[in-house]
């Protein structure tokens, strides 16, 4: 989503002028598009901010964005004074304006209101694609507050963006070139909206915009991430059945395997439901690749609770997965929880998680050689004459192939793998 808004934010500043840099040092306004969900995530931002003392001195001007602006704008004035705007997620539409504003008075440009609809409303049109897959934002916020997570803070509630929006800017991102979009949200399969004229229902979940977004001409590809398992609902699992064009890919969270855990972080599934989700959703789409999130050193994780993640890590069967010591994060429940894990278990009991997590990655990897997979080229690879894309599970794949098939969705035959990629033959390309 950061991805997204930076791309938003760059349409923003072009009318005005703007233009990108790849040197910070050639830059006159800086923008630094932050994350908040974990410690290391937001004290980076305070370290970028000191390497831009040059920007400053000769006259730039420097913006922190997104989820650090919104949780700690005060606190980022009080530790970096050469900051000259500060805005959060939902306010970035207002940029313009904070530019125009930070160059007529003196001292800080602030703006942390929780406007969503009103940021929604102002992303209809305008924006450039980059490539052939793009991110397009459908939902924001977050209404489940688990204990360990400070999007609802920083974030704020869950807000739906309109049908028509979201199909208006998938038709123009489909005019310029794009095959395939995935639908962001905190928590996307919360999204629900009107449904469009002629339905024969008055509103959609998830499973039905993808449906709808499916018909427009020039997408063949539709992804979204990240869900919550609470709001995997029928029509979404059906949806993975009967629509070709949504990706057997889904990025669903479990962050424990232990109950007790689960309870702790207000996670409003077990380890049971989850599981059995899971083998609903592989019977309705057999061939889906499951990726999930996971959280080790929760307070009140004890051995046995981590030999529970690890059962059901080894039950699911991930093809990926992302994996994280639990992080304090202050203003959230989590922090001031009794039986805080030591760092050091923590970093022990990663270690132990991540090794199994590969073993599965890799597993799921190897068994796609000697498959034929449809292969979105996006780019060109590391070697002369080569092209890389993503596999329908999201896999990087390298291919010897012409540029002309950039764009293009080839399928190829898996020969090999490396350690965070496939190597692959073009079997045949559209001239």
């Amino acid at each position: 989503m950061n991805v997204y808004d930076s791309e938003r934010m760059t349409g923003l500043l072009r009318p005005l002028g703007y233009s990108p840099t790849a040197n910070p040092d050639e830059a006159d306004l800086v923008i630094l598009n932050t994350c908040h969900i974990r410690e290391k995530a937001a004290e980076k931002v305070y370290s970028e901010l000191g390497r831009l003392t040059e920007v400053k001195a000769r006259g730039g001007k420097i913006a922190v964005a997104g989820c650090v602006a919104q949780a700690e704008g005060k606190e980022i004035k009080a530790r970096a004074p050469q900051v000259d705007l500060v805005f959060g997620p939902q306010s970035y539409h207002h940029l313009p304006e904070l530019i125009a504003k930070s160059a007529r008075e003196a001292g800080l440009a602030l703006e942390t209101d929780f406007a969503a609809v009103e940021k929604f409303d102002a992303l209809a049109e305008g924006r450039q694609a980059d490539g052939y897959a793009a991110f397009v934002t459908i939902q924001e916020g977050c209404d489940k507050f688990c204990t360990f997570c400070v999007v609802p803070y920083t974030r704020g509630a869950e807000v739906s963006r309109g049908t028509d929006a979201i199909a208006a800017e998938v038709r123009d991102l489909a005019a310029q070139g794009v095959v395939e979009i995935t639908l962001l949200g905190q928590n996307v399969n919360a999204w629900r909206g009107a449904a469009p004229a002629g339905a024969t229902q008055d509103s959609l979940g998830l499973g039905g915009l993808c449906r709808h977004l499916a018909q427009i001409d020039g997408i063949e590809r539709i992804r979204f991430t990240t869900s919550h398992p609470a709001d995997m609902d029928d029509e979404l699992i059906a949806a993975f059945a009967d629509e070709p064009k949504l990706m057997p890919y889904l990025h669903l969270p479990v962050q424990s395997g232990a109950d007790r855990i689960l309870k702790a972080m207000n996670r409003r599934h077990t380890a049971d439901t989850y599981i059995r989700m899971i083998e609903r959703i592989r019977q309705a789409r057999p061939d889906i690749a499951i990726s999930g999130d996971m959280i080790v050193g929760f307070p009140g994780e004890d051995e046995g609770a981590f030999e529970e993640t690890l059962a059901l890590v080894e039950a699911v069967e991930y093809a990926s997965c992302f994996s994280f010591k639990y992080s304090r994060r202050p203003g959230t429940p989590g922090a001031t929880l009794p039986k805080q894990v030591a760092e050091d278990i923590k970093a022990e009991r990663l270690q132990r998680l991540q090794a199994l997590l590969e073993r599965q990655k890799q597993h799921f990897n190897a068994q796609q050689v000697g498959k034929i997979l449809p292969v979105l080229f996006e780019k060109p690879g590391r070697e002369a004459g080569q092209l890389v894309g993503r596999s329908p599970y999201l896999q990087a794949v390298f291919a010897p192939l012409p540029d002309h098939a950039l764009g293009q969705i080839v399928p190829v035959r898996i020969l090999s793998t490396r350690p965070n990629s496939l190597e692959a033959a073009a079997l045949d390309v559209a001239a």
